[in-house]
């Protein structure tokens, strides 16, 4: 009886150790390696995460999805996504703390972090850090084809859809429509909603600035037929000699497929994904790779992060980045440019 006593527990014994050399060792290849000092890499993370995004309907929110898929297969973490206003909201959130992450075009960016504009209240916004470059966002301007609207001057004396208050149309279409001296009624609301308006002739047209496609405009198509349009021209030149942050840009025919037979001429800036300044370096390194090693996954979300590629980060040459992005960015052997370096940047 001893004997068999004696033997059990041998066995038992033996499965505890085999299971410590099998299980107890760490992760596979999608655990962070430890650093040389022996510190946990994992360090400091958080349980869960939120990303920042805009109104559902616009791509930021389709495209947040993708990005939340992402961090959870790199990391293990679970992101949620938040409906905000757009890039002037979530630079105010991952601010002040309510958000870990966010999405932003790079003028409220400017905006939000030099304190200027009636949104930021004169509040510096310095507590965010670039992580990775989005795509381009377009100025696009819809209306129904028998509106005769065809062009922004065709606005005057019009209602029109500017998208959110926080967003990039609700912040600059509005000034655009100034500055060019349109006397047109700009209206604000979440994209979804200013279809549903649109399409109840509650508005002669609308606008939104995102990357392509927009899932408001191929809704719109779907029921009416559209003519689209962007700034061009001698309005083009006006908004990009006021605003240096807009650029010259192409609207892609292809993006819109059934709607346009022709490349549309606008206007357009980058977005940039950012997180918070106390993030852990070992955190943000990791997204970051992440979201370029699982492009595909990204694109499949939206078609917009087909311009989601490393390269495209050197479209940021003022706004400070997160320590953990620069490692990833030198290590694959981009050259940034030296103002995108933060004080706690430690080589």
């Amino acid at each position: 009886m001893k004997r068999r006593t004696w033997m059990i527990l041998a066995a038992v014994l033996l499965i505890g150790v085999f299971s410590f050399a099998v299980f107890g060792c760490g992760g596979g290849s999608d655990t962070p390696a430890p650093d040389p000092n022996g510190d946990d890499p994992k360090a400091g993370w958080p349980g869960s995460l939120t990303i920042g995004a805009a109104s559902i309907g616009g791509t930021y929110y389709v495209y947040a999805g993708g990005w939340s898929s992402v961090i959870e297969k790199a990391t293990g973490i679970p992101a949620a996504v938040e409906v905000t206003g757009g890039p002037n909201h979530n630079m105010q959130l991952v601010h002040n703390g309510d958000l870990d992450l966010g999405m932003i075009t790079m003028g409220p960016g400017w905006e939000g972090w030099n304190g200027e504009g009636d949104w930021t209240g004169g509040v510096k916004m310095t507590n965010v850090r670039a992580i990775f470059p989005m795509y381009n966002t377009y100025s696009m301007w819809w209306a129904f084809a028998d509106s005769g609207i065809n062009s922004i001057y065709d606005l005057d004396g019009k209602t029109v859809g500017v998208g959110p208050a926080g967003g990039t149309a609700g912040t600059y279409h509005p000034r655009f429509l100034e500055i060019l001296g349109i006397n047109a009624t700009p209206r604000q609301a979440g994209l979804s909603d200013l279809v549903s308006m649109h399409l109840d002739r509650q508005l002669n047209a609308n606008s939104f600035a995102a990357g392509v496609p927009v899932a408001g405009i191929l809704e719109t198509a779907a029921q009416r037929k559209i003519t689209m349009f962007g700034v061009d021209g001698d309005a083009r030149d006006t908004i990009v000699n006021e605003w240096p942050f807009w650029t010259p840009a192409v609207i892609p025919a292809s993006a819109f497929s059934g709607i346009l037979t022709d490349d549309v001429e606008s206007i357009g800036m980058w977005n940039m994904a950012i997180a918070a300044k106390d993030l852990p370096d070992s955190l943000v390194y990791e997204i970051v790779k992440g979201v370029f090693e699982n492009h595909d996954m990204m694109t499949t979300a939206h078609q917009a992060a087909s311009e989601t590629i490393a390269e495209n980060v050197v479209n940021n040459d003022w706004l400070l980045m997160h320590p953990g992005a620069i490692k990833y960015y030198e290590e694959i052997g981009i050259d940034l440019p030296d103002a995108v370096y933060p004080p706690e940047y430690k080589k």
